[in-house]
């Protein structure tokens, strides 16, 4: 059946939504998304789920078949434009309904629609849609956008832990995937700057069949530092060791960069130490964070050992260390030695470590 065709069939359509949605034809997977878009035209008020979304009447339905009836999109391409202008009506149900559907026909599609709908919940507060689209999409996809972990994280900003919780609990039970969809939860809410909806879920990770593992405790060790929290990270640090997990270079980057902030140098040694004995190689966050705590608190004769080593093991100093040491020396009216390391960083310039360098890779 063509897209054409389904246009000629709206006035045969006289079932309840749900039994139109079960019973829609499958034979040519292009028609789907019209077709369940067709049918929520005809929605009693009574099958609504939310009162104070827009109908989609046969206007507005006439808009989002003709740019389709004639396209040679292929079908992700047309269920991306319908679900687009379905959220656009802000008939956000509608939209999740449809992407339900595709999903129980195996008609599996990338996460970008599901990112719109995600999106447009999370603007709304509807949490329980969110959680619903979400477990969806998990079941579809392959992998979640940043944006859809995102827009959860965004959603249960401003609701009770016990929500957000039961949500991540229904979530947890359809997915193989627990510890990876539990991470990224997690991290969504760090960005987000929400320690205490991340501390819920990474508290109750147990109770999900869910062991916290290395990424997990990084994620946490990067949120509390950046917050400044130097006794939780102190703590939770000694703690991901006694589970049993060894710490690896994000972690010992994370805590001395940490203990730098707050101006812990006695601290980020033993760190550093320790690092090294575990057969850990400091890169070039350690160094940095490092030989600026050194220069700080002027020992620039260590902090000028370190780079004289970082540069031994081929490891490129970048303009803010030369910048951090210059400063430093000058501080210290040592002009002299401040004079060499502006001189010896221009004669370097082209292959100092550059700004990308220093960022890793996030979820």
């Amino acid at each position: 059946m063509s897209l054409y065709h389904l246009a000629i069939h709206r006035n045969f359509l006289h079932y309840s939504y749900a039994n139109r949605i079960a019973s829609a034809p499958v034979g040519n997977s292009q028609i789907w998304p019209l077709y369940a878009i067709k049918c929520l035209s005809h929605q009693s008020s009574g099958t609504k789920i939310f009162p104070n979304e827009v109908k989609v009447g046969d206007e507005d339905l006439n808009q989002i078949i003709a740019p389709t009836e004639n396209a040679s999109k292929c079908i992700h391409e047309i269920i991306d434009a319908c679900i687009d202008k379905i959220c656009r009506l802000g008939h956000l149900a509608a939209a999740a309904h449809l992407l339900k559907s595709l999903c129980n026909e195996k008609v599996f599609k990338s996460s970008e629609a599901y990112d719109m709908v995600l999106l447009a919940a999370s603007e709304r507060g509807d949490t329980p849609l969110l959680c619903e689209v979400f477990k969806v999409a998990l079941l579809s996809c392959k992998s979640l956008s940043s944006a859809s972990y995102m827009s959860f994280a965004r959603a249960f900003t401003k609701t009770n832990d016990s929500k957000l919780l039961e949500c991540v609990k229904e979530i947890i039970e359809i997915t193989s995937q627990k510890c990876i969809v539990i991470n990224r939860i997690i991290f969504a809410f760090s960005e987000r700057r929400e320690i205490d909806k991340a501390f819920q879920i990474f508290n109750q990770m147990k109770c999900l069949s869910c062991t916290p593992d290395l990424y997990t405790y990084n994620i946490i060790l990067d949120m509390v530092g950046r917050a400044g929290r130097v006794d939780e990270i102190l703590h939770i640090f000694v703690s991901m060791k006694e589970e049993g997990i060894a710490p690896d270079i994000v972690s010992y980057n994370t805590l001395i960069n940490s203990l730098r902030k707050v101006g812990r140098l006695d601290i980020s040694v033993i760190y550093f130490r320790e690092m090294v004995a575990m057969g850990i190689e400091p890169d070039l966050l350690t160094y940095t964070a490092l030989i600026e705590s050194y220069g700080r608190f002027g020992n620039l004769e260590e902090a000028l050992t370190l780079l004289k080593e970082m540069k031994l093991n081929n490891i490129r100093p970048s303009s803010y260390i030369y910048r951090s040491l210059i400063r430093n020396s000058m501080t210290m009216k040592k002009v002299e030695l401040a004079t060499d390391l502006l001189n010896e960083m221009k004669l370097s310039k082209s292959e100092l470590a550059r700004p990308e360098d220093f960022k890793r890779r996030k979820m």
